[in-house]
């Protein structure tokens, strides 16, 4: 592992790069990371390479789903823009009865809220069209110039398929805290991993088809008790 300014990186093959991305999970975890932020912790625990993943599939999804455009406030309501829509007509009828009835104050306040829902429909459309459009770019074209890539908060990664070693395609796996005091903390944990681990045990699931391997490279031969909440179980001396 090359340690700089810009991260902690590995070169080499997927359970390499498995590896590394767990070592640098555990860091995280007993440096106290799920207690700062829990959801940006997750977030990376969820992003982060597996063993049975593959990259061009699986890190590919889950880098657009990360990198696609956020959710707007009708979305994160549940609300169609067809819902907001249906709202706009009833509140725009209610403000003409407040009219009728000499409520202008009331028929005021109708009318906003029923630009408001006009407003909400208008963005959450948008924002799905444009979601779809920026997955499609995103899993054609951008995966095929730029690297794989995670970035909240937290963390901050990317993963470069290298060259094709002897044993397999080789990858570039660099992770960089964006907390300068957790990432002093995650370095002198991971500084102690290497002196006392002598073997990590790269999580994997019961079942796993070595064909379904990070684009041909081989999975673990054997599989392993998964550490507590995801973490993996290094064997110590």
């Amino acid at each position: 592992m090359e340690e700089s300014i810009s991260g902690f990186k590995l070169r080499g093959e997927w359970g390499d790069i498995v590896e590394h991305g767990e070592r640098i999970t555990r860091a995280l975890h007993e440096a106290g990371a799920p207690d700062v932020d829990r959801d940006a912790f997750e977030a990376w625990d969820e992003w982060r390479p597996k063993a049975h993943e593959r990259l061009g599939d699986d890190v590919n999804e889950k880098t657009a789903d990360q990198a696609s455009v956020a959710e707007g406030e009708g979305e994160r309501e549940g609300k169609t823009p067809e819902d907001d829509l249906q709202t706009a007509g009833e509140k725009l009828s209610e403000s003409y009865e407040r009219v009728e009835n000499g409520d202008n104050d009331g028929a005021l306040d109708s009318w906003r809220d029923s630009i408001d829902h006009v407003a909400r429909a208008a963005d959450s459309a948008g924002r799905k069209a444009f979601r779809k459009f920026e997955n499609t770019v995103y899993r054609n074209v951008m995966t095929q110039i730029a690297p794989y890539y995670f970035d909240n908060e937290l963390v901050s990664a990317n993963i470069q398929k290298s060259t094709r070693g002897e044993g397999g395609p080789e990858f570039v796996f660099e992770v960089n805290v964006n907390d300068d005091d957790l990432k002093e903390e995650v370095s002198g944990r991971l500084a102690e991993y290497e002196d006392d681990v002598d073997r990590w045990h790269v999580d994997t699931p019961k079942e796993v088809e070595a064909a379904e391997a990070a684009e041909g490279a081989e999975p673990p031969a054997e599989t392993v008790e998964e550490g507590t909440e995801g973490e993996s179980s290094p064997t110590t001396n």
